[in-house]
């Protein structure tokens, strides 16, 4: 036998076998899939819609690029509030949207984003992922061919944009604020008079009067929009959104079709997802608030009577939804359980901690 040539032929085998093993398993059996997201977002909110973005990443890289989602912005192919619709019925395979944009078919779909004074945003995970607050929405979305997974938070967000100041809750009376959703018919009953305005079109309507105050989301999407300039008066907290989950819906005939592999990155890239984009307003909100603030914004909380007003009148309105909803009552009462004992606990960690931090924060000894 020639022995150079032996060897110089095992070594051809040997090389094709490493690159062999070195392939990842998922390459050699997954299949190639292309899917399309629609998202309720505009691509100038790069960080809600960029989270969209972010997630379909995640899919790509873990599958070695066979699984490719496609991001569209909101009215690319289907209007921003129409996602979710548009899924259920099989016109596009998923979507990253606001669970509670869909309140008025059934004020169920609020839970799952954020209701008035309900869960804070680690609440909201908690809630989700060990209290068995996914698995119920996602009980209620299989009656519409959907089911979500968390996909995003933006933290508690502020309480909006006054033309005015707000000293009691005598000088809301009558005041024409766009304001979204659930948020809006719990405000109405403290006599705000809610408006529902595209995000686009605030601005304008905040300049002419059209309407008195607006709420958006926090410091850095707020800036972009300009409201600073016509409504200085900048109040918090925004009590109906605590902590505000996005959700990446899917069309359940198409989730039933994708390999079990692939079920299973979707669910990861979406909590990893989730986490990001809230690192990501936790990191660039302050700057803005300091921006906001050189700018001529003036900040203050809400009046005390405003927030115990506003407090009554959303357990009024959860009293109501209750009785004739189900559906509704028993997500409810599982969210309300677990924000009880959830709030127990605060009160001795992160509370205590950050209030201690705070008052170091304003004597300037950070």
């Amino acid at each position: 036998m020639d022995r150079r040539n032996f060897f110089r032929k095992s070594s051809v085998v040997a090389a094709g076998a490493s690159v062999a093993l070195a392939a990842p398993a998922i390459a050699q059996s997954a299949p190639e899939v292309k899917w399309r997201l629609t998202s309720s977002f505009p691509k100038a909110l790069d960080t809600i819609f960029g989270t969209a973005n972010t997630f379909a990443r995640y899919v790509n890289e873990a599958t070695d690029g066979k699984f490719q989602i496609q991001v569209f912005a909101a009215a690319e192919i289907v209007p921003g509030l129409e996602a979710a619709n548009a899924v259920g019925a099989g016109t596009v395979e998923m979507c990253h949207t606001a669970s509670y944009y869909y309140w008025g078919k059934d004020p169920t779909y609020a839970l799952a984003t954020a209701v008035p004074f309900g869960l804070n945003s680690r609440q909201q995970n908690a809630w989700m992922y060990y209290g068995g607050g996914l698995d119920l929405m996602n009980e209620f979305y299989a009656t519409k061919n959907l089911i979500a997974f968390p996909c995003g938070n933006t933290g508690a967000q502020m309480g909006g944009w006054f033309r005015k100041e707000i000293k009691s809750l005598a000088d809301l009376q009558g005041v024409k604020m766009r304001i979204g959703g659930f948020g809006g018919k719990v405000i109405s009953k403290i006599g705000v008079v809610p408006q529902q305005i595209a995000g686009g079109e605030i601005y304008q309507a905040l300049e002419k009067g059209t309407i008195d105050a607006a709420e958006w989301v926090g410091p850095y999407d707020d800036e972009k929009l300009g409201f600073y300039k016509v409504a200085p008066y900048y109040y918090y907290p925004g009590w109906w959104e605590g902590g505000a989950m996005l959700h990446t819906m899917i069309n359940t005939a198409k989730w039933a079709e994708l390999p079990p592999a692939y079920q299973s990155i979707i669910k990861t890239a979406c909590q990893a997802a989730n986490s990001d984009m809230q690192a990501k307003y936790d990191a660039v909100n302050p700057a803005a608030l300091k921006r906001l603030a050189a700018a001529g914004a003036k900040f203050a909380p809400f009046p005390a009577d405003v927030m115990d007003a506003s407090f009554k009148a959303a357990n009024e309105t959860y009293a109501e939804i209750n009785a004739s909803n189900a559906g509704f009552k028993k997500i409810y009462d599982s969210m309300v359980a677990f924000r009880k004992d959830a709030y127990l606990w605060a009160q001795f960690s992160e509370y205590q901690f950050d209030a201690f931090m705070m008052g170091k924060q304003r004597k300037d000894e950070l």
